[in-house]
């Protein structure tokens, strides 16, 4: 007991120790504590992180499913919604918005392309490419352009652009004549904005991008891509079509 008091008082009366001193100590004691505790918002964002990646590797191409239906969905509403907020001009000068008519069916098709469909078959397509790209033994930079030659030229875009127009063909009611001269109407046109936008998005994703994780990738930037899509080539209006039909006639 008289040597901790010693102690003590030997603290007390070194002149290089005071209150403040102390103080500081603490305080700079707590600081780095709560430092090296994470906030809630990291450990939220790594406690979701760690739940989806447990998921993608236990049941993939479900995670992967019930992914591109939420983002398919999320890409139809903003297809939806972006021709609404563009002005149109009526050719006096005047300005007006179009009357904004939420199509459900629309969005349930969309939903349901990116869940039974796209999704199951991209995960297919991905690990398809992978294993292409470690038998041909291919390294460095010429993977992604590899991966991005044959998804883009060989055989996926045409496929899946293809399936795309006949899944929603089909969804709509159309016969199988229909869904054909949808194709032959609309496949080149759809390759060619393809090229232009997802060529250099996939360079970067088959770089740097997990395999597993490449598909998010896509159905990500997908939302920005039907954005700037129904941006550039809103769709025509019911009145807009005949005037331009009987234009044709």
């Amino acid at each position: 007991m008289a040597l901790y008091q010693r102690a003590g008082k030997s603290l007390l009366l070194s002149p290089g120790i005071t209150s403040s001193t102390l103080f500081a100590r603490r305080g700079a004691r707590f600081l780095s504590a709560e430092a090296a505790t994470p906030s809630s918002a990291s450990v939220k964002r790594k406690g979701f992180v760690e739940w989806y990646e447990g998921h993608l590797s236990s049941r993939p191409v479900l995670t992967k499913a019930i992914t591109g239906a939420c983002l398919w969905g999320l890409g139809d509403v903003v297809a939806q919604v972006v021709p609404t907020m563009i002005q149109d001009d009526d050719g006096d000068g005047d300005t007006k918005k179009k009357e904004f008519h939420y199509d459900i069916p629309r969005t349930a098709r969309a939903v349901t392309f990116g869940f039974a469909i796209h999704a199951p078959l991209s995960h297919v397509h991905y690990n398809l490419l992978e294993w292409m790209t470690v038998k041909g033994g291919f390294t460095g930079l010429s993977i992604p352009i590899f991966k991005t030659v044959m998804e883009q030229f060989v055989y996926w875009s045409w496929f899946s652009n293809s399936l795309y127009h006949g899944a929603m063909g089909a969804m709509q009611g159309k016969n199988m004549d229909e869904i054909q001269n949808r194709i032959k109407d609309v496949l080149w046109d759809t390759q060619v904005a393809q090229w232009k936008f997802w060529i250099p998005v996939q360079l970067l994703n088959f770089q740097f991008v997990p395999v597993r994780h490449q598909l998010n990738v896509v159905l990500l930037t997908s939302v920005v891509w039907t954005a700037l899509l129904s941006a550039w080539y809103p769709p025509e209006e019911e009145g807009e079509k005949e005037v331009s039909e009987e234009k044709k006639d």
